[in-house]
């Protein structure tokens, strides 16, 4: 049964990972709010309104062979792969919980739709610095508040109303301090302050001891993704990566946080 439920999970964050993409594309565009989300999916690049078919999650684009069917333009490979990604973090938080599924299923349901959003939307944050290089204010303030919320009605991932300590209520700052630090000694030229900003809301959503193992995870896999760029561009004719060029750091941060959540990962004791 566990299986069926896990493709079952997978496939409903498939679809929203479809949404996902809408808002990544979408957002901050020139259009009003509800004209950038609302309204028919179409092409970029021929505006052609897609059919029901076009829009299944990864098969669509499986379908298409990564081309749009009226002018032939490459479909961005984000699509299939923000869609699968989606559907990996909602299958993994359902293994995450599946304890609570059969013993509360409504505490299963409060705790899973919470923690679906806040890493959907962590998601869209990532994808959305690796495009722009920039980490938009009304997604870590929506962030920061939804998490500094779950102080309240989280303890563990479980679901419960209760007054967090002090140290509950100072871990976002505690964890966002060093990041402000570095982007205000440097300029900006180390860390930006969107990444604080970021940082703020791990720490509320992750407490101390999750967040710092995301951390770590973070750094470590920025570093080793930094330096296989650097050596692999050597060979190439194209544009190359030094060890100053800029890279961003939120999908790192999202990748560790994501990883030292669902693992339950306290490297610190």
């Amino acid at each position: 049964m566990i299986p069926i439920f896990i493709i079952l999970f997978f496939t409903l964050g498939t679809i929203i990972g479809s949404f996902l993409n809408v808002v990544i594309f979408r957002l901050n565009t020139q259009k009003s709010f509800l004209k950038s989300f609302g309204g028919r999916s179409a092409c970029m690049s021929c505006y052609n309104k897609l059919c029901w078919y076009e829009l299944i999650p990864v098969f669509s684009f499986l379908g298409l062979k990564g081309r749009c069917r009226n002018c032939m333009t490459r479909i961005s490979i984000q699509y299939p792969l923000v869609e699968l990604t989606t559907g990996i973090i909602f299958a993994a938080l359902f293994l995450k919980f599946q304890d609570l599924f059969f013993i509360d299923i409504y505490g299963f349901f409060i705790a899973y739709d919470y923690y679906a959003i806040m890493f959907s939307l962590l998601l869209v944050i990532a994808v959305y610095d690796l495009r722009h290089k920039i980490i938009p204010d009304m997604l870590v303030f929506f962030l920061g508040l939804l998490a500094f919320a779950g102080l309240f009605f989280f303890g563990s991932s479980e679901f419960y109303v209760h007054t967090p300590s002090i140290l509950e209520f100072f871990s976002g700052i505690f964890i966002a301090l060093p990041f402000a630090f570095f982007w205000l000694i440097s300029g900006g030229g180390w860390m930006g302050l969107g990444d604080a900003k970021l940082t703020l809301g791990l720490g509320w959503l992750l407490g101390i001891s999750l967040a710092l193992s995301g951390l770590v995870i973070a750094f470590w896999s920025g570093a080793i993704i930094g330096i296989a760029l650097v050596v692999l561009s050597k060979n190439s004719k194209g544009k190359r990566f030094q060890m100053k060029s800029e890279i961003p750091f939120a999908p790192f941060l999202v990748f560790g946080a994501f990883l030292a959540f669902i693992l339950d990962l306290h490297l610190f004791y």
